[in-house]
């Protein structure tokens, strides 16, 4: 999470110039293709067209293979959203199907990690297209810490109304402005470094989050040194299980209620040791006045959950323990709930944390909700033609220039191959 990882050099100039190569190929045979249509015209339109489009798919094929992706990038910039005490940028993605006075996810990615990258891993703008909901991104810079880490045991980062924390708080609070975002549907998840965070924001600010989803993350306000970090991360030291709930209590004036709590861990972290999610288990577990012992027990797709309840029965802390997972993201890469896409630090792992995340949030009911309140008189079940919204292939802008000739056919090829929006 803070320590220094070393890349081949030699592994990214051949994958930089493959893909320079591909580039440059996709172009070459996209006016070769034009050349060719052109002068057969009055033949043979059609089958011209179909086979550009057969030839291209292929080479998209192949940019994913070298490891490129498709959506190089669906976030837009936060460009002001305070004075960013920070100095962290801020991300952002609305859908276009966004629900009135929608959920709001704030989402950390970890060391050596950038907002598009673990967005692209993670899936979470794609379940936002699915559910309606809005997603905000801080993203730490290199100038910060060398490793793109967010500063999870900096003591001036971590306070309420300082550093970083002021940061994400900012652009929280841009994000309700501008995109009439319903306070009461605030949600934060990281991972690593980026979980620290999560638990930071937490504390820090729990009468503004609803709830929080840590993966692979430590407990809140155990660590106010590097060296203290590390040995945290090994689950070295630190303040006995009894006193972390004192540590939420004392980092702002607010009393409850208090956020919910989602805990993702794998039992084969090397990275950070699997008993941090047991840690911020108790860390919360008071605080909701939750017995020791969970009320449920379960096994979900091949991993153990574990359910807390408030007094009143209310499922307020679950924890994943994730059979045979190192450090990372969870995720299911395949199957009807396909989510994200495997990569460094992004797991395959039959289950997809984002969108069990996102169903203990119960982020998708407004969309339901929604369904409901516009269903035509006589239908009785939600109906995918009426109620689907439209997917962006289908969607024109008017204010897109219609290109012609050999321009229109190398940005349509790009933008096959995923190398242009």
């Amino acid at each position: 999470m803070i320590r220094h990882i070393s890349f081949s050099k030699q592994k990214y100039a051949v994958a930089a110039l493959a893909h320079g190569r591909l580039a440059t190929e996709i172009v070459q045979r996209s006016i070769s293709l034009h050349v060719r249509a052109v002068a057969v015209a009055g033949r043979s339109r059609m089958r011209s067209l179909n086979d550009t489009l057969n030839r291209l798919s292929a080479l998209r094929s192949r940019a994913v293979e070298l490891g490129g992706s498709p959506d190089v990038d669906r976030l837009s910039d936060l460009p002001s959203f305070g004075s960013n005490p920070g100095a962290l940028r801020a991300r952002f993605y609305v859908p276009k199907a966004l629900t009135p006075a929608p959920a709001l996810v704030v989402v950390l990615h970890g060391c050596t990690q950038d907002a598009t990258g673990y967005d692209h891993g993670s899936g979470w703008s794609r379940l936002a297209d699915e559910q309606g909901f809005a997603l905000l991104f801080p993203e730490q810079q290199r100038a910060n810490n060398a490793n793109l880490c967010f500063n999870w045991f900096s003591p001036a980062d971590i306070k309420r109304d300082s550093g970083e924390a002021l940061s994400i708080r900012q652009m929280v609070a841009s994000m309700v402005a501008e995109h009439g975002i319903d306070p009461t549907r605030i949600f934060v998840t990281g991972l690593s470094a980026g979980g620290a965070m999560a638990s930071v924001m937490l504390a820090t600010y729990p009468d503004v989050f609803a709830g929080g989803a840590i993966i692979a993350g430590l407990p809140f306000g155990t660590a106010s040194t590097v060296p203290e970090a590390f040995d945290r991360m090994r689950a070295h030291g630190g303040p006995p299980a009894g006193k972390l709930a004192s540590l939420v209590t004392a980092a702002s004036p607010y009393s409850g209620p208090w956020p919910t709590i989602s805990v993702w861990h794998g039992d084969r972290d090397a990275t950070v040791s699997h008993e941090n999610a047991r840690l911020i288990v108790e860390q919360w577990r008071e605080l909701h006045g939750a017995d020791v012992e969970p009320i449920e027990t379960e096994t979900i797709d091949g991993h153990r959950r574990r359910r807390w309840c408030d007094r009143n029965g209310r499922a307020v802390i679950e924890e994943y323990h994730l059979a045979g997972l190192g450090h990372g993201t969870p995720l299911a890469t395949t199957g009807s709930d396909a989510c994200g896409a495997a990569g460094a630090y992004m797991l395959e792992a039959g289950i997809s944390s984002t969108r069990r995340i996102a169903d203990f949030w119960r982020l998708g009911d407004a969309l339901v909700d929604q369904k409901a309140r516009f269903r035509p008189e006589g239908i009785q079940g939600p109906s995918a033609k009426l109620l689907k919204p439209p997917s962006p292939a289908s969607v024109t802008h008017e204010s897109e220039p219609k290109r012609k000739g050999p321009a229109r056919i190398i940005e349509d090829a790009l933008r096959v191959a995923g190398l242009m929006r």
